[in-house]
């Protein structure tokens, strides 16, 4: 299984994994752009009803998209083209920003005088060593870093093989059809929150994130493929017990954290959004957050909203 911890961190996405990581990280496929071989990906979309007309629609993004999820579905279109404004987990400005990238590896950098080696099972330690070497990292440069920053630098760089890029995310294209037509692009948080929220993993949680990232390196990533074509599908309930259930169990403080505690944290900007006279909204954040009964779509429903999926693909099934 992919790592539950590590799944809780692609969580997070915004400042994680969509500002990019240094050059010596990164393992981004270049090359033309595919033609798309397949359907347009089924969308995880819902629509909320407000008062006097005014409407939110709820879209799930997989953070890390290959070319060949383009062109989005007619779905996404109509809420995009009907959509007023549009919101992410990050203010744009925030996510296209020079100082994201820095203000990550500040936080990364090791500081309390600890050798990684010390810090790590010999067994971890191990296979950290086989990777940098087939990796051409240099191990003494990633051992100035924490255990959770090595760990997300090897699942993105294994991710990147697999053609999954943060560049060709739907958060990024979005913001960028937002900017070309206009319409005005918010965050539901700051940049620095999110970065606050992986530093602030406990040391366990950090180890056992790396533990597992390398574990699946081993494994070929058959789990992150997985989740992507579950989001491709619009699979609601694989997403949801492969990302959320199990992670609910086994790791109730952090999932907790990563995820109940954000969603509260956004109803209130989202129910201002539903009031007379604010027109439309979309609202595009981590398929997670939309899911379950923790999930943004459930807890508006319990606010007393109508709530909608729109999937013109699943009615023709």
């Amino acid at each position: 299984m992919m790592s539950l911890i590590a799944r809780a961190a692609a969580a997070l996405l915004g400042a994680a994994l969509l500002i990019g990581l240094p050059a010596t990280a990164s393992a981004r496929a270049d090359g033309p752009v595919a033609k798309p071989a397949h359907a347009p990906p089924v969308p995880l979309l819902w629509k909320v009803s407000g008062a006097q007309g005014s409407e939110l629609y709820l879209l799930g993004s997989f953070h890390l998209l290959k070319p060949d999820d383009y062109p989005v579905s007619a779905d996404v279109d109509s809420a995009f083209n009907a959509a007023d404004r549009l919101v992410f987990e990050l203010p744009p400005e925030q996510m296209s920003s020079p100082e994201l990238a820095t203000q990550m590896m500040q936080a990364a950098l090791r500081r309390d005088g600890r050798l990684l080696e010390n810090e790590l099972d010999a067994d971890t330690w191990r296979r950290l060593q086989a990777w940098s070497a087939a990796n051409n990292m240099p191990l003494e440069r990633l051992a100035g870093l924490k255990p959770w920053f090595i760990g997300l630098t090897i699942s993105l760089t294994q991710m990147a093989q697999q053609g999954l890029d943060a560049e060709a995310g739907l958060d990024r294209h979005l913001m960028e059809r937002a900017a070309k037509a206009g319409k005005a692009a918010t965050g539901l948080e700051t940049a620095a929150s999110q970065i606050s929220m992986l530093d602030g993993m406990s040391a366990e949680e950090q180890r056992q994130l790396l533990r597992e990232a390398l574990e699946q390196v081993e494994k070929g990533d058959q789990q992150s493929r997985r989740l992507h074509d579950a989001w491709r599908r619009g699979d609601a309930a694989l997403l949801w017990n492969e990302m959320a259930a199990q992670m609910k169990r086994e790791y109730p403080r952090l999932y907790q954290r990563i995820n109940v505690d954000r969603n509260d944290a956004w109803l209130a900007p989202l129910q201002r959004q539903l009031q007379g006279g604010q027109g439309t909204t979309l609202v595009v954040v981590g398929a997670l957050h939309l899911l379950g009964s923790d999930g943004v779509v459930e807890k508006l429903r319990a606010k007393g909203y109508t709530v909608e999926r729109i999937c013109s693909a699943c009615k023709r099934r």
